[in-house]
């Protein structure tokens, strides 16, 4: 079947969508407003850019019953700050807690019983139960509609990695022991390390 998204209501568009493109890793984002309070919650539509400079990004959706903006994507914008904490198994039922849609001057840290710590670079608090942390500063924000199913673009530069030293084995990340954990769509996530296989990128011989 071919799908037209523009002749779509967008919330069906969106199951599509997100039915398609996975697992998808997960972007926890703290971050604080310009009174000092912490944010965090949990974005699916999460990647990396470039490696030098470091470059990551993800993609806050507006809200879908006004098509506000969310706390976070506000956040930034005021303060050009924020980290992205790598999710675990081990905390994700903490991580679920914090998609709730909180008041602005409520901190998701209290509310879902995770750990503050402070950050090496920035003002926003790094989540002490996550073994990875990328302190980022905005490089710029791309808005894409302000209405329900529009969303936007935050690309950061990240200026200090954080790596737990039980996950290093000569400058690589054990990925087993970091125990990450994927989203599906609907309400199901994916644990991607247990059933792993290996392909070999074939290389031209250009002799």
């Amino acid at each position: 079947m071919d799908f037209m998204p523009n002749e779509m209501k967008w919330k069906e568009a969106y199951k599509v969508m997100i039915g398609s493109i996975l697992p998808r890793p997960i972007a926890f984002v703290s971050s604080m407003n310009k009174d000092g309070i912490a944010n965090l919650a949990p974005f699916s539509f999460f990647t990396a850019i470039s490696a030098d400079p470091m470059m990551v990004c993800f993609s806050p959706m507006r809200n879908g019953e006004d098509g506000s903006k969310k706390d976070t994507l506000i956040n930034i914008e005021e303060t050009g700050e924020f980290v992205i904490n790598i999710v675990s198994e081990s905390f994700s039922e903490k991580m679920n807690h914090c998609a709730i849609n909180y008041l602005p001057e409520e901190d998701e840290f209290i509310k879902a019983g995770l750990t503050k710590s402070s950050s090496r670079s920035v003002q926003p608090p790094r989540v002490k139960e996550s073994l990875i942390h990328m302190e980022c500063i905005k490089n710029q924000i791309l808005h894409f509609g302000d209405h329900p199913g529009a969303g936007s673009l935050v690309i950061g530069e990240v200026i200090t990695i954080q790596i737990d030293d039980s996950l290093l084995n000569e400058g690589r990340i054990n990925a087993q022991e970091l125990k990450p954990i994927g989203r599906l769509a609907g309400q199901l996530y994916t644990r991607p390390m247990t059933d792993t296989f290996e392909l070999i990128r074939q290389k031209i011989d250009k002799r």
